[in-house]
């Protein structure tokens, strides 16, 4: 474990993963392994538990979120190829766990996210940026293709045709750009993220949990069944959602002309 503090800490129904260390954001190894595990055991969980995970916060330690791995490392490794393909492998059981993470991820983004902090942010579903972050494939720039799902995530969320643009030219965006194409979800002042993020985690954690699981698992379905798959899969959602106990929960709320209560 990393001595910077856990790489994985509670508050309250968010579970808060740290994934970077040092002043720059490189990405710990370390707190991935950890990281990994904590997020792959919620897919376990009972949603209903008023005790259990309702959403999952994404931060670094330093003043950039992440700006991707060791350069360094890579460069003095005796194997580049079977070194750099062990942490590719580290690295993206972490990146599984998060893509199928059952609750909603938020990631608090200030200064940079490039490398594999791009990676993340693109897997990750509300991303908190401030005005001044700026987002970076990077992997050009050291003669490297992507790792970390960017190649898989990012068509998915800007298109083809700009992924191949972003990607091919090591695109640089600032926060307003990567917002406006989807990458980010919110931007805010500089010092505000941190505790924006923390209110977006804390505020989807306080949700309807097995609905917005369900929501989760419909979008990612829907890149791979037609239209007649995926109503059947909403008509199955949607009924269970009714038959459980958060959906009694919000039309009692709806009836009695209050905020829904999901978890007491």
């Amino acid at each position: 474990m990393s001595d910077t503090g856990p790489a994985v800490s509670r508050d309250g129904r968010v579970l808060r993963c740290r994934i970077t260390r040092g002043k720059h954001g490189t990405l710990d190894g370390e707190a991935l392994a950890e990281a990994g595990p904590a997020l792959a055991e919620l897919a376990a969980a009972d949603p209903a538990d008023p005790d259990g995970i309702g959403a999952v916060l994404l931060t670094g330690e330093g003043a950039s979120f992440c700006t991707g791995g060791n350069v360094r490392a890579f460069e003095s490794a005796s194997d580049r190829g079977g070194y750099v393909r062990e942490l590719a492998d580290t690295f993206h059981v972490f990146l599984q766990a998060l893509v199928n993470c059952p609750v909603p991820t938020v990631a608090g983004v200030p200064g940079w996210a490039a490398g594999a902090g791009m990676s993340i942010v693109c897997a990750t579903d509300l991303a908190v940026a401030g005005r001044s972050t700026r987002i970076r494939p990077a992997y050009p720039g050291i003669g490297f293709s992507p790792d970390g799902g960017m190649s898989w995530t990012l068509p998915r969320i800007v298109g083809a045709g700009r992924a191949r643009h972003i990607l091919l030219t090591d695109q640089v965006l600032d926060a307003e750009t990567a917002c406006a194409a989807g990458i980010f979800t919110t931007v805010v002042d500089d010092a505000d993220v941190l505790a924006e993020a923390e209110h977006t985690a804390h505020r989807v954690a306080q949700g309807p949990t097995a609905a917005l699981g369900r929501i989760k698992r419909l979008l990612a379905a829907t890149w791979d069944n037609d239209l007649a798959t995926q109503l059947d899969a909403e008509a199955a959602s949607i009924s269970a959602s009714a038959a459980g106990p958060e959906g009694a929960e919000g039309l009692t709320a709806f009836v009695e002309k209050r905020a829904p209560r999901f978890h007491t």
